[in-house]
């Protein structure tokens, strides 16, 4: 019934943060003959571009795919349906909030990465302590954005000794501050910041397949949010939109995981099965 609802429907509209989802909505169309209409941007323009068009009375799209925060922010203006899927069973427990407005369909996991040409193995640091050593200088970057991170990580080291150890890093060695994961990563790989703190883990692999010379590297704490999909209360295809949603939790999850993603199915064996994540919390984050 659901499938020939949302064929009578006949499209899908998407708003999404990540650069490989096409490949999953591609599947999707392949499957159902359904076309998809997606816009992609960062995590912040979709949440603003989500809210603005409720307020302006404009319904126009149906799945959201999001980071957590953002996809919480957009549940507390009550924009996003409850969703009863058989597939929300397979999924880790940090991936369903007890609301069930979204559901992690991945994990941002993240990493350093770092330039092989530029730093030696035996170099690289092994925890955040490390980077106060002096041959830092100049080559250490971050993104701009991560503000559940670094509140996350505080906790995990200590607020105050934590803030003590990064201004101590910063003052002494710098900091090149980027907006974007995945230009960071691609700054990385081009050699210009030759360590960077936080990629999400999938992006110096995407970058690895096509031959750039970047690696990823864990410091402990490991660091993990949920990357969510969420159904829009006034969705304007409804029965595509609870299809999709369903393809993203099934089938949809070993496509991710084939594009270096880690995923929330426990079908799947993540990468990360044998390192402590420590995961930040929606709530707390926005």
């Amino acid at each position: 019934r659901l499938v020939e609802a949302a064929k009578k429907e006949g499209e899908l509209s998407v708003y999404h943060v990540y650069p490989n989802l096409p490949l999953i909505m591609a599947a999707f169309t392949k499957k159902y003959g359904i076309k998809v209409k997606a816009w992609r941007s960062s995590s912040e323009t979709v949440l603003q571009r989500v809210t603005t068009e409720a307020r302006g009375g404009r319904f126009e799209v149906d799945i959201v795919q999001n980071n957590a925060p953002e996809n919480e922010a957009a549940h507390r203006e009550k924009l996003l349906q409850e969703v009863r899927s058989p597939y929300q069973q397979d999924l880790i427990p940090q991936a369903l909030p007890a609301h069930k407005a979204w559901a992690g369909i991945t994990l941002d996991v993240w990493t350093a990465a770092y330039n092989t040409n530029k730093v030696k193995k035996e170099e690289l640091p092994k925890t955040y302590q490390d980077l106060l050593d002096p041959k830092w200088k100049g080559r250490l970057g971050l993104e701009a954005g991560n503000h559940a991170w670094f509140g996350t990580l505080m906790g995990e080291l200590g607020e105050e000794q934590g803030l003590k150890l990064f201004s101590n890093i910063i003052s002494s060695n710098g900091m090149s501050v980027r907006k974007g994961h995945s230009l960071l990563s691609t700054l990385v790989s081009s050699g210009e910041v030759p360590l960077a703190l936080t990629v999400y883990s999938w992006n110096p692999e995407l970058l690895k397949q096509k031959g750039a010379p970047i690696e990823a590297l864990t410091l402990p704490p490991v660091i993990a949010q949920p990357s969510t999909v969420a159904m829009l209360k006034k969705a304007p295809h409804p029965a595509a939109a609870v299809l999709f949603y369903d393809f993203m939790l099934s089938e949809g999850q070993k496509l991710l995981a084939d594009a270096s993603y880690v995923v929330t199915s426990k079908k799947i064996e993540s990468p990360f099965a044998k390192v402590p994540l420590k995961f930040i919390d929606p709530e707390r984050a926005l």
